[in-house]
Formats: structure tokens, C-alpha cells, sequence
């Protein structure tokens, strides 16, 4: 676990803001270009990419095919959020409470079928999952062929019970792995920076206000550890997303919310080190940010179709 203290991004910036992004955009690239060539020495067909909420899985799976396609291997993506079961067929506990981290949410027969037919150079309709109203429908149709790559991502791609294959499958593992020092001596949690960005993004794109996904946050940890985290192990490459300058983009973002939070939220104080971080930090203009940049996934502005 890497801890850097908020004062070297903050003079990071202060020294040079486009030079410093450009670096910490070279360091992720080279990671993800460097995971793209041991996959390709591998010359497993499969590649099985997860990591919790906000750990930036789309992003980096794109940015790993982009570099296996330079290499000569034509790499299809394809999420796993479309294997989801429409609202009808989810199992309902008897508590009535659905369990949305659950793997068992996952069309996981479907699935395990298409990786299959997928390993054999097969073909497929991958479906298409509405999150707008639960449903799913039906898909473009994906053939691999001799020499290309599939990559399935998501945060269940490494549970065996969902995906398997494991003679045929390269297993990659994403999340945020370093903490930022404050001025008061405390860190801040990497799940804490993915909440951020998760903030940021279910605001873009899923239409939920800051406190909805704060509401969510005690669930999406459960899942964390019961579904996602005990299977990190089984991942032969594991890669941290963080951003040195990424905070300071978010500052831009949730400033205001955080001051609102801290004043209608019960139980923030767990939440703390957020606002801490927003006080110490120093902002950075988001029209800085690439629009190749791992960033985009959350602030929006992004390059790649998601």
C-alpha cells in the first residue's frame, strides 16, 4: 500500500499541472501496456478483468485491449453488466431484499456458456442490459477468431463460481491502492477515493444524488467482502488506478456537496476525511484532464464509448 502526502501533489501541480498529469497518465499507461504484453506472451484466449466499484475496470480493460490491438491481437471487451438478470428473474430472499452486489444476479449459466463457445473460437449474441428499467434484451453478435482475445469485465469476473475457466483465462485484478496523508496526520482511505468517484459518476450517468450513494456505500463495502475481495487471489496481475492529480479534479466536483453533507448527513463523521481532504488539497481545472485519461471515466468527457 503506497501512502503520498498531500503536499507533493499539491506541489506537483504548483510546479507544473499539465506536466504532472501527463506523468501520472505515463505510469498508469505503462502498467496497463505492460499487463497487455504478458497477456499477449500468455496466448491464453481469455482475459477476465475485476475490481469493487469506482476501481475504474472500464477504463482499464479499454486502455489493455487498445495496447493488445497494437500488438497484433484483435481483443473484443465485452461487460459482464449485460449478463445481469432482468428485474423479473432475480431471486427475492425471503426478506424481500434483494441483494444488488449479489453474483447470483448474474445470468451466471448464460455466461459461463458464452466464455465457453468463446475459448472454442465460437460465436455469440451478447446480450444488452437496461439499467433504466432492469430489462435485457438482445445483443450484437461477437465471433472470436484464431488469434484474438475476449475480455470479460466486471466486479464478479473472478469469482470462479461465475466465470471459471481458469486453464484458458488471465485474471486481472484492479483497484486504488494508495492512500493520501493529510494535514492532520490521518489518511484517507482508497475506498474513500473510490467513493469519490463513484459520487462524481452515479451523478453523471445513473441520475443519484451524493447522498443516495452515500446511502449505498455500507452495501457496496458488504459486497466488496463477501463477493469480490476473497477472490483477489486468484488474479495474475493486480493494478492500482490511482491518479496523483485525481483529487484535486474532484475537488471541483464535490465541495459544495461535502459542506451539505456534513450538515444533513447523521453519521458523516465517518465520511470525515473527505472533507479533510478537500480542505488541503489544491483544485485542479478538469479541462487539464486528457480525454484518454482514466479520469474521464467519472467526470465524464471521456474518449472511449462505455
Amino acid at each position: 500500500m503506497k501512502i503520498i502526502h498531500f503536499s507533493e501533489i499539491n506541489s506537483a501541480l504548483k510546479d507544473g499541472a499539465e506536466e504532472y498529469i501527463k506523468y501520472c497518465s505515463d505510469e498508469y499507461d505503462k502498467s496497463c501496456r505492460g499487463i497487455a504484453e504478458s497477456i499477449a506472451d500468455s496466448k491464453r484466449p481469455i482475459i477476465l478483468l475485476s475490481g469493487p466499484s469506482g476501481s475504474g475496470k472500464t477504463t482499464t480493460a479499454l486502455k489493455i485491449e487498445g495496447f493488445l490491438d497494437e500488438l497484433g491481437l484483435q481483443t473484443h471487451t465485452v461487460s459482464m453488466d449485460n449478463y445481469f438478470l432482468p428485474k423479473e428473474q432475480i431471486p427475492i430472499p425471503p426478506d424481500g431484499k434483494i441483494d444488488f452486489e449479489s453474483p447470483y444476479r448474474i445470468d451466471i449459466p448464460l455466461l459461463k456458456k458464452h466464455i465457453g463457445i468463446f475459448a472454442e473460437c465460437g460465436e455469440v449474441e451478447v446480450p444488452q442490459f437496461d439499467f433504466t428499467d432492469q430489462s435485457r434484451a438482445k445483443g450484437k453478435r461477437l465471433k472470436r477468431n484464431k488469434g484474438e482475445l475476449i475480455l470479460f469485465e466486471g466486479i464478479h469476473a473472478l469469482n470462479p463460481e461465475v466465470t471459471g475457466f481458469d486453464d484458458v483465462a488471465n485474471c486481472l485484478y484492479v483497484s486504488v491502492r494508495t492512500r493520501i496523508q493529510l494535514s492532520n496526520g490521518s489518511l484517507l482511505h482508497p475506498e474513500l477515493i473510490r467513493l469519490m468517484r463513484r459520487m462524481i459518476r452515479d451523478r453523471n450517468y445513473r441520475s443519484r444524488s451524493p447522498e443516495e450513494t452515500l446511502e449505498m456505500f455500507d452495501s457496496v463495502q458488504r459486497g466488496e467482502n463477501l463477493y469480490i475481495n476473497p477472490f483477489k487471489q486468484r488474479a495474475h496481475f493486480q493494478l492500482d488506478t490511482f491518479h496523483g492529480y485525481e483529487c484535486s479534479v474532484y475537488k471541483n466536483f464535490l465541495e459544495k456537496d461535502v459542506e451539505r453533507l456534513k450538515q444533513g448527513c447523521a453519521d458523516f463523521g465517518r465520511f470525515e476525511t473527505i472533507r479533510d481532504l478537500i480542505k488541503d488539497i489544491d483544485p485542479l481545472d478538469e479541462r487539464l484532464v486528457p480525454n484518454d485519461s482514466m479520469i474521464r471515466e467519472f467526470i465524464g468527457g471521456s474518449k472511449y464509448e462505455y
